[in-house]
């Protein structure tokens, strides 16, 4: 049978766009389809426009820094609208930047959504049905709202990029990375910032200790930080939650996304915020591509089941990225794409390896961390726990009460480092450097080896001698 492409790939995020290059580049025909904007979540609406409003929101406290260092600055002010063409502008590049990498590489664009209609075909929403040796899914996942009345005056993650102007105050509701980022980001821009989340601790299925001392450091630079609570009611200002169920979400009927919101928590709390935030999960873009009717079942939250191939039940349908379930990182879903292309196009079988995965989350300060938590290691072998909190140079002149912390979780049988977790400005560089030791299979002795480089922060990981807990 002819086909109209040896692949064609559903989603032109980063996982998408590479595995779609590295086919091209054999020889293969090569078509991809996307619905949205080229470059994904991670280009448009995550890491990319994430990571600058980072930047923008740590400048906020420079002057009060550089005061204790003999500087003298203006108050200064931060302008929304300005940053926010800015940003756009730079998408707007980036994604031209991602179209003439597939153009040059060859692959042909469809602006289309599409829904696989068998093994081989696809439809697209142009009327157009194509057919290609293979099918690769690669639609990432979207942010998701809790089923409770009046959840669409809420936002999500997408809408924070998109805001005309910003808020004077928010509720943020949630304990992941993305709602602890955003909590973090939109402080340092001067938004008044409430954060609750349903759980014990923030930042569940990370270290313990880690995550104390991040939400330690949220709370001392002003977000107002509840745990164990979640919304109950939500609806327009002028909600009366005493009304018989079902009043507020009719009230709430021609009210848009972003505007003011009334909250009554689980504790009995009420307030009025100028927007309310939904950091409370992701689940796959799987819906409405058909995948079912070929007998792929999905599974738990949506995503699609592969092995460790990328290969679903059907022989000639792939899935790589946040939508096979996996770690939903940008790098992961790059991976992914590279096996998928030496297994399929190069003639390499190529296997994914999620092992030792480094993250870092963009909190302030930082959380970066590769292996093991200390829980988790405790609970597989005996070991020995290296760490030490301390207040860093920087700030400490300025008289802050910053604090970072630097962990090492080591085997007592074979002395390998298990996880390394650092709490720190710039974590996330640090630990792109030590992941690389550590997935080598680095013993804690390779570490005391190495000479320090001082003064810095880093240099703590090295000279780390004596151990605060065995077990």
């Amino acid at each position: 049978m002819a086909f109209d492409y040896d692949l064609f790939v559903i989603g032109g995020g980063s996982g998408g766009v590479r595995a779609a290059r590295m086919a091209a580049a054999t020889g293969a025909r090569v078509g991809l389809a996307e619905q949205s904007r080229m470059g994904g979540t991670c280009v448009i609406r995550g890491c990319v426009p994430k990571k600058l409003m980072v930047f923008a929101s740590q400048f906020s406290d420079t002057h009060e820094v550089a005061a204790r260092y003999g500087w003298t600055f203006g108050e200064g002010t931060f302008d929304w609208p300005s940053f926010r063409t800015h940003l756009h502008s730079e998408l707007d590049r980036l994604e031209g930047i991602y179209r003439k990498l597939l153009d040059g590489a060859g692959v042909a664009i469809h602006d289309a959504h599409a829904t696989v209609e068998d093994p081989h075909r696809v439809r697209l929403s142009s009327g157009e049905t194509v057919s290609a040796a293979h099918l690769l899914i690669a639609t990432g996942g979207r942010p998701i709202r809790p089923e409770i009345p009046c959840a669409e005056i809420g936002m999500v993650s997408d809408d924070v990029f998109l805001m005309e102007d910003l808020p004077r105050s928010i509720l943020i509701v949630g304990g992941g990375y993305i709602a602890c980022e955003m909590a973090c980001i939109l402080n340092g821009l001067g938004v008044e910032v409430t954060q609750i989340y349903r759980g014990a601790q923030i930042l569940r299925g990370f270290d313990d200790e880690a995550r104390g001392l991040v939400a330690e450091s949220i709370r001392e630079k002003g977000i107002d930080l509840h745990t164990g609570t979640d919304i109950k009611l939500m609806g327009p200002p002028e909600t009366d939650f005493d009304l018989p169920a079902g009043e507020p979400m009719v009230q709430a009927a021609n009210v848009g996304a972003g505007g003011p919101v009334k909250v009554k928590t689980t504790m009995g709390g009420e307030k009025v915020f100028d927007a309310v935030l939904f950091a409370t999960g992701r689940e796959p873009n799987t819906a409405g591509l058909g995948l079912e009717q070929l007998g792929i079942e999905l599974g738990r939250g949506g995503h699609v089941p592969v092995d460790e191939y990328s290969q679903t039940k059907v022989p000639s349908i792939y899935a790589i990225g946040d939508v096979t379930g996996r770690p939903a990182l940008t790098p992961v879903a790059i991976r992914d794409a590279m096996a998928f292309a030496r297994t399929v196009f190069e003639g390499t079988p190529t296997p994914i390896d999620h092992q030792m995965i480094p993250s870092a989350i963009f909190t302030q300060p930082e959380y970066g961390a590769v292996g093991l938590t200390e829980e988790q290691a405790r609970s597989q072998e005996p070991i020995e726990v290296y760490a030490t909190s301390f207040r860093p140079m920087r700030t400490a002149f300025a008289g802050r009460p910053d604090r970072v912390l630097m962990k090492l979780i080591v085997s007592q049988a074979t002395r390998r480092i298990l996880g390394c977790h650092i709490v720190a400005p710039e974590a996330g560089e640090m630990i792109q450097l030590a992941a690389v030791a550590i997935r080598m299979g680095a013993t804690k002795e390779d570490f005391d080896r190495t000479v320090a480089v001082h003064p810095t922060m880093a240099e703590e990981i090295v000279t780390l001698r004596t151990s605060v807990r065995r077990g």
